[in-house]
């Protein structure tokens, strides 16, 4: 397992926006386009994306579900302090 990964992600506040986006990318919406239009962070201009990352760098509960993802896979909802995340394994 590799101890660095790269990852996007989309981060709401409201759990039932969160639903409705992951609804729309699991129906083919693309991701990054999703993540610029709704994401509440300033990784909303890349499309969500964090770069790449090791553990202990983001909150846990993120991390864990970041780190559980396969290559290209999205992630469900995940709550952490900031909000509702869905997170995109890049690389």
């Amino acid at each position: 397992m590799s101890n660095e990964i790269r990852c996007a992600h989309i981060l709401v506040q409201k759990e039932s926006l969160a639903k409705e986006i992951l609804a729309k990318i699991q129906g083919g919406e693309s991701f990054a386009k999703m993540a610029e239009q709704y994401s509440i962070d300033g990784s909303r201009k890349r499309g969500g994306d964090l770069g790449f990352f090791k553990r202990g760098v983001m909150v846990k509960p993120f991390e864990d579900a970041a780190f559980a993802l396969e290559k290209g896979h999205v992630s469900g909802l995940v709550k952490t302090q900031f909000g509702y995340h869905i997170i995109k394994r890049l690389e």
